[in-house]
């Protein structure tokens, strides 16, 4: 009972008859056109679910009414019930002609205009709902919005408005169809969907002027992408207020089969008519927002600005690019010494990513490994890396340097392929390194999902002889749970709590607490971004296990190692 029903009639007395009738059945939105001129403006406006017309109206009659109707790109399809007094074949033959969808004579019996009424709607819900909403959370489909977007645009150029665009990006979303599978992944997106629509449903911003229309200017838009259309903003700072109750309800935590887990979401916003006035441009800039945003870290949101789209722009050409570079053969490993903190040897190296680009020459990693990871290609490199870090490190085995470990990061997209476990046999097969001397990176971010499948995970891996380490710890979930239940041979000290170690208390309190909390669980401790001889002094002192940093070395390439390797000293 939640459609809008079009009523077009020049007599008032029948539009109020139509409607009290209707009304009996439970319909509660009507549009009353009595001027059949104003019909188009009107519908354009109102968007209606079913139009009820009569064909003796003067200007223009109910037949050139309907033509017009038929012709309408948005509205070419609306049902269209006749209602009229005449009853000669005649009349009905052109009205079908002209796509008439049913018809009822006047004077209108009460119950054959309910029926007709309600079997029309549903007839339209069904195919509407094949057509345009997807299967999956019931909101409306990525067609079916971009259609709505452009015709309030509309709107909001006729009444001089302000549109906002939101585009809600959920962060590494895939790994939990990867991690958890299929029905896990729907089952939650199920929920996203319903939490946008609650924050939306309880917003300040759309209870005016949109009324129950508002919840249909949601969308999922892709897999994990979801739209948003706010109308007649007054304030932007409603609209980012809006943006902020959406991430906070996402990041509450989700319940599948007893066990919780966490989302987060990236948030970017276009403004009409001041970013674009069509809709493709408005889209793309919220796009663009939106990646920034992530790129930022969780639970980010921001507004479009040129600057982005200039981003956006090198993000493109840089991903072209980078699909050639892995073609090309472009990849050449650098290594950083990992040195005891007590004898000054190098015990270990970290294998680190460098590009040769043809043109810019060597790109950090910084500027491409998230364009890696949205694009999928972060796996195929990251077993080249980890191939490439076995190679090299057998070499340096095989020229005295025995006991020398190699530790080579791994993405959560890369830990979570289906082929991981093969691609470190295949690497320890082929380099004949002692499996020992292999040490796998990973984040905090890749231990998030069902914690006993990534324990047996890890457990299998191990079984060859290699180790993990925890890379950037403090930076992210960590808790004591992590360090106990899963099976991490190193703890790495993110470098953000050394900067200050000399001279603030509370970075020292935190530092010495990991390393007491990492020798309690049989852990060995490394301190990355070492550079000052005070840092170092306090690792020391406080019994830190092995120092990485520019105090050392910085980032090496092969030949520059084993020169390395040859005279370090402490």
């Amino acid at each position: 009972m939640d459609s809008t029903i079009m009523l077009v009639d020049d007599e008032p007395v029948m539009l109020d008859i139509v409607q009290a009738l209707l009304e009996e059945f439970g319909y509660q939105y009507f549009v009353a056109v009595q001027h059949s001129p104003e019909t188009i403006t009107t519908m354009e406006v109102s968007n209606p679910d079913v139009m009820l017309l009569d064909l003796d109206m003067p200007e223009l009659d109910g037949y050139q009414v309907l033509e017009q109707v038929r012709k309408h790109e948005k509205f070419g399809h609306l049902p269209v019930i006749i209602l009229t007094s005449a009853d000669d074949a005649a009349s009905k033959l052109k009205a079908l002609e002209l796509g008439a969808t049913d018809f009822l004579s006047k004077p209108v019996d009460p119950s054959e205009l309910g029926l007709r009424v309600r079997n029309t709607l549903s007839a339209k819900a069904y195919r509407d709902q094949l057509a345009f909403y997807d299967s999956l959370t019931g909101l409306p489909n990525r067609t079916l919005f971009l259609d709505r977007l452009f015709w309030s645009m509309e709107n909001a150029k006729r009444t001089e408005t302000k549109l906002v665009l939101l585009d809600i990006g959920l962060d590494r979303f895939r790994k939990i169809y990867d991690t958890l599978g299929m029905s896990a992944g729907d089952s939650m997106l199920q929920d996203v969907a319903q939490r946008i629509q609650k924050v939306i449903r309880s917003s300040d911003l759309v209870s005016h002027g949109q009324g129950r229309k508002s919840l249909e200017n949601v969308a999922r838009i892709s897999g994990e992408e979801f739209s948003v259309v706010l109308c007649s903003v007054t304030q932007l700072e409603k609209a980012s207020m809006v943006c902020k109750r959406i991430i906070e309800e996402l990041e509450q935590a989700l319940e599948y089969q007893g066990k919780e887990y966490y989302l987060s979401a990236g948030i970017g916003m276009a403004v009409f008519p001041e970013d674009a006035e069509d809709v493709e441009a408005l889209v793309k800039f919220a796009g663009a927002a939106r990646e920034h945003a992530k790129r930022l870290g969780a639970g980010k949101f921001l507004y479009y600005s040129s600057e982005m789209n200039a981003q956006a722009l090198t993000v493109i050409n840089l991903e072209t690019e980078l699909k050639n570079a892995f073609k090309n053969d472009e990849f050449e490993l650098f290594y950083q010494p990992k040195v005891d903190s007590q004898t000054g040897t190098a015990v270990g190296v970290e294998s680190l990513i460098r590009w040769n680009h043809p043109l810019r020459g060597i790109v950090s990693p910084s500027e491409f490994i998230s364009i890696a990871e949205n694009t999928g290609l972060i796996v195929p490199i990251g077993k080249w890396v980890l191939a490439q870090a076995c190679a090299e490190i057998s070499r340096l085995n095989t020229m005295g340097h025995h006991h020398l470990k190699v530790s080579v990061n791994v993405a959560p997209a890369q830990f979570a392929d289906k082929g991981f476990k093969e691609s470190v046999i295949h690497a320890l097969s082929t380099s004949h390194i002692n499996p020992q001397n292999l040490v796998l990176e990973i984040t905090e971010s890749t231990l998030m999902g069902d914690i006993d499948r990534l324990v047996d995970q890890m457990n299998e891996i191990i079984a060859l002889g290699v180790s993990f380490s925890l890379d950037d710890f403090g930076t992210g979930y960590s808790s004591l749970s992590y360090l106990k239940r899963f099976p991490i041979r190193e703890l790495k000290i993110d470098r953000s709590f050394l900067i200050n170690i000399a001279t603030e208390n509370e970075d020292r309190s935190i530092v010495q607490a990991i390393i007491s909390l990492a020798h309690s669980l049989k852990q060995h401790v490394v301190a990355e971004g070492v550079e000052e001889k005070e840092q170092l002094a306090f690792l020391q002192a406080h019994g830190c296990d092995v120092i990485q940093g520019y105090y050392f070395s910085k980032p090496l390439p092969l030949d520059k190692l084993i020169a390395y390797l040859s005279t370090e000293n402490i």
